[in-house]
């Protein structure tokens, strides 16, 4: 049987799929950040609720302290702050007032929720908005400057420097800065938040870098290392060779590259600022919400405690998704990267 002397057409390559356009990808990206914010915070909302009944007292015990209730007071009580309901609905109704900015009733204080908060806000918020400015110049510039006398003896002082202010707490800061600045020189106030926006701020400078202290440590050690990852990069040495100055190398072909690890690092650390903004509160006797906080978990004020909880938790996804959506824009390398998976 004679054979065919057709050669067989090779069967064509399947033509590659034509990538997403960056506009399409970025909002598929934003969606995905999004949704899993809301899903993180819907989750926390659920755990901050149900938390309530691993706490051993009773909110009514605290309501009618130093009383002999009888039956129809407790249950009057009951009514009126919603616990004589099944626990979910309960939770229905406390999530469905949250959405609309009511967390209800403060034990305490026999007021909304919302009213307590709102008069501590602006002192927590300035102390917090205070330290970020603080840890955001002085650690950018430590670890910058660190990064560029690599291996002089001043490189080798801030190394050790960001080392001692990483080990001070909080609370150690704080009486140090006191006793200095406070007591000794007389420079700054030691208590309360002043009265107008001038005076709060200058009451907050010694607790806002009591607070910054050892943040500044991490970003600094953090900056330094991303500069030195980038200094070592081709594309610097390829810059440097085509004659551009230091100043336009550090500026744009390093810093910005090193901006992605700084930005990381620096929203994981808000969670650390809302928390210990709480001790340094303590510390300096200002009215914020960290004080509050404490003195609600000690008096069963579950409302409130309820509300800063979700807050906090609420402020610390919030930026962190916000960073993560500003990473691919700051850092074309990652979006790259997403686009190569």
């Amino acid at each position: 049987m004679a054979q065919s002397n057709v050669a067989t057409a090779p069967t064509p390559a399947p033509e590659p799929k034509a990538p997403g356009t960056p506009v399409a990808a970025g909002l598929k990206l934003a969606a995905g950040k999004i949704g899993s914010f809301i899903f993180t915070v819907f989750v926390s909302s659920v755990i901050v609720f149900f938390s309530r009944w691993l706490v051993p007292g009773d909110p009514i015990n605290f309501l009618l302290r130093g009383r002999s209730p009888n039956p129809e007071a407790i249950a009057e009580v009951t009514a009126i702050y919603g616990l004589d309901k099944p626990p979910l609905e309960q939770y229905w109704h406390w999530v469905t007032g949250v959405v609309t900015g009511d967390f209800g009733r403060s034990l305490q204080y026999r007021q909304d929720v919302s009213e307590v908060i709102l008069d501590r806000l602006p002192v927590t918020l300035g102390l917090v908005v205070m330290s970020g400015i603080m840890i955001a110049v002085l650690g950018l510039a430590a670890g910058i400057c660190a990064s560029l006398l690599r291996g002089t003896w001043a490189d080798r002082a801030i190394i050790a420097s960001m080392s001692g202010l990483a080990a001070i707490p909080s609370f150690v800061g704080a009486i140090v800065l006191i006793a200095v600045f406070a007591v000794q020189l007389g420079m700054f106030p030691s208590f309360g938040s002043g009265t107008g926006f001038w005076d709060m701020i200058y009451h907050l400078v010694l607790p806002s870098l009591a607070l910054a202290l050892s943040f500044i440590a991490v970003v600094g050690r953090v900056t330094r290392s991303a500069m030195l990852e980038e200094f070592a990069r081709e594309h610097v040495e390829v810059a440097r060779s085509r004659g551009v100055t230091p100043v336009a190398v550090v500026i744009r072909h390093v810093l910005r590259n090193a901006l992605g690890p700084i930005l990381t690092v620096s929203g994981l650390l808000v969670a650390g600022l809302l928390v210990s903004s709480a001790i340094v509160e303590q510390a300096f006797g200002l009215a914020g919400l960290g004080s509050l906080l404490v003195s609600s978990v000690d008096r069963l004020d579950f409302p409130v405690v309820q509300a800063i909880v979700l807050i906090v938790v609420t402020a610390f996804v919030a930026i962190n998704t916000l960073v993560d959506l500003l990473g691919p824009v700051i850092d074309p390398r990652l979006k790259a990267g997403e686009g190569a998976r």
